[in-house]
C-alpha cells in the first residue's frame, strides 16, 4: 500500500506569487526524493454550486488555499522526504501563509 500526504496551505493574498514559484521549485525537488510516486499542487479556484456546475471563486476573504498531494511506495521514505522538506523550506513557506499548514496522512485505499 502507496502512503499519501495531503497539505492545505492558506497563502496571503499579496503573497501568491511568490508562493506559486517556490512550489514550482520545490515540486521539482520533491519528485526526486526516493520513494515518491507523485506530487501534485492545486490552487482552490471554484465552489460547488449545485446542481449547477462549479462556480469560480471571484473574491478573496482572508487567503487563497492551495494543496499538496504527495505520494510514496511507504512511510519510511515519506519520513525521510517530509524531513527534508521541513529542514529545507518550512521557513520560508510560514512567512506566506496566514496560519501553518495542515497535513493529512494515511494509506491509499484504491
Amino acid at each position: 500500500m502507496n502512503f499519501s500526504e495531503v497539505k492545505q496551505f492558506q497563502v496571503k493574498p499579496d503573497r501568491l506569487e511568490e508562493f506559486e514559484e517556490l512550489i514550482k521549485n520545490i515540486a521539482k525537488e520533491q519528485k526526486t526524493k526516493e520513494g515518491c510516486k507523485n506530487i501534485k499542487y492545486i490552487k482552490r479556484f471554484y465552489v460547488i454550486d449545485i446542481p449547477n456546475p462549479p462556480r469560480e471563486i471571484t473574491k478573496i476573504v482572508k487567503c487563497v488555499k492551495y494543496y499538496s498531494y504527495w505520494e510514496f511506495k511507504n512511510k519510511e521514505n515519506y519520513s525521510d522526504a517530509n524531513n527534508w522538506f521541513f529542514e529545507k523550506y518550512s521557513k520560508q513557506l510560514f512567512k506566506l501563509l496566514i496560519m501553518p499548514f495542515d497535513i493529512y496522512l494515511g494509506y491509499n485505499l484504491v
